[in-house]
C-alpha cells in the first residue's frame, strides 16, 4: 500500500484544468484565490511570481510553481507590481498565438476536496517553487518536457495524454518538494513520516486495513516500541495522535466510497471499521458537518 498515493487520492477530484499562454511584454495576470491548487510551468523565457506575501520570485524556463492552497498571486514580466493591481486571469483568457513571444507558460489548477484533504496538504507552504537545476529531479524534468511537447505541438492523442501528464506533474512535484524539504529539515514532519521505518509501516497498516480494530498497544507492538514512545513519535511526525489519525483516515475513506461508489451506508460503515451504520453516520457528521446521505447526494450531483 503506497501511502503517498493515498495522500494524493484524498485531495484530488476530477481532472486538472489548464491553459497554454504565450506572452509578449508588457503583461501581467492575477490568479486566485480559488478552492483548488494552482500550478504554473515555464516552458520558455522567464517571468516573475508575485506571491501572497514576501518578495517577487524570478521564474525561468523549466521552473515549476505549485500553490496548494489556491492563494492569491500574480505573474508578470516585471517584479515591481502587486497581485492586486494585475488584471484577473479567466478561463477564457488566451494570449495571442504567437510562437515568437518570449514567454510561454502552462497555467492550471487541480480540483481539491478540502473536506478530505490529507493533513500533509495542510502543512505545505503557500508556494512551492521547484527550480530547473541540472541533475535535480529528473522525473519532474521529464514530465515538464513531455507536457511542453504535447501542449506546444498538439500531437495526435494529446487530449488523452495531457490529463495523465498533469497527474504525473502533481506526483513528481510533490516528490521533489519532499526530497528538498527533507534535506532542509531532516527528521521532522511529514517528510520524515513517509520515510521513518516505524511510522511509515504504521501508516501502511492503517491505510491497508482501516476496518481492523487497531489500538495503540497493538500498533506499538508491531513497531517494537513501548506504547508511550510510539505514541510520542507518531504524534511528533504526523501532527496528531495515532487514534485521531485512524479516525480521520476511516472517515475520509468512507467519504470516497460514498462519492465514487453505490454501496449501502451499512456496507461502507463495515469497510471502514464501524460496527453500525448509526455509529458511522454520527462520526461522519461530526467530521464533515453533514450526514453521509446528504454528502453522497452532493458529491454525485451534476
Amino acid at each position: 500500500m503506497d501511502v503517498f498515493t493515498d495522500v494524493i487520492a484524498t485531495m484530488r477530484v476530477g481532472r486538472a484544468k489548464f491553459t497554454r499562454s504565450r506572452f509578449g511584454e508588457p503583461w501581467g495576470l492575477r490568479f486566485g484565490p480559488y478552492p483548488g491548487a494552482g500550478f504554473h510551468v515555464v516552458l520558455r523565457g522567464s517571468c516573475w511570481l508575485i506571491p501572497p506575501s514576501g518578495e517577487p520570485v524570478r521564474l525561468d524556463a523549466g521552473d515549476v510553481v505549485f500553490l496548494p492552497h489556491g492563494a492569491l498571486h500574480g505573474l508578470s514580466d516585471r517584479p515591481d507590481r502587486t497581485a492586486a493591481e494585475l488584471p484577473p486571469a479567466r478561463d477564457t483568457d488566451h494570449a495571442p498565438d504567437d510562437p515568437d513571444a518570449p514567454t510561454h507558460l502552462v497555467c492550471g489548477a487541480y480540483r481539491l476536496d478540502r473536506g478530505q484533504a490529507h493533513p500533509f496538504l495542510r502543512t505545505l507552504p503557500d508556494v512551492l517553487h521547484l527550480r530547473a537545476r541540472p541533475g535535480r529531479h529528473p522525473a519532474l524534468r521529464a514530465a515538464v518536457d513531455l507536457l511542453g511537447a504535447d501542449v506546444v505541438e498538439s500531437e495526435p492523442g494529446a487530449g488523452a495524454a495531457l490529463p495523465a501528464l498533469l497527474d504525473l506533474l502533481l506526483v513528481y512535484l510533490l516528490r521533489a518538494w519532499l526530497e528538498e524539504e527533507s534535506e532542509r529539515s531532516p527528521g521532522t514532519g511529514w517528510c520524515a513520516a513517509f520515510t521513518d521505518p516505524v511510522i511509515a509501516a504504521t501508516l501502511r497498516h492503517v491505510h491497508r486495513e482501516p476496518a481492523h480494530p487497531w489500538t495503540v498497544p497493538e500498533l506499538a507492538g508491531r513497531a517494537g516500541m513501548s506504547k508511550t514512545a510510539f505514541a510520542r513519535r507518531f504524534t511528533a511526525l504526523v501532527g496528531q495522535p495515532p487514534m485521531a489519525y485512524l479516525t480521520w483516515w476511516r472517515l475520509s475513506t468512507g467519504a470516497r466510497l460514498l462519492r465514487d461508489g453505490d454501496e449501502t451506508l451499512a456496507a461502507v460503515a463495515r469497510q471502514v471499521g464501524y460496527t453500525s451504520e448509526f455509529a458511522f453516520a454520527t462520526a461522519f457528521k461530526r467530521e464533515f458537518g453533514m450526514a453521509p446521505g446528504r454528502f453522497r447526494r452532493g458529491a454525485t450531483a451534476p
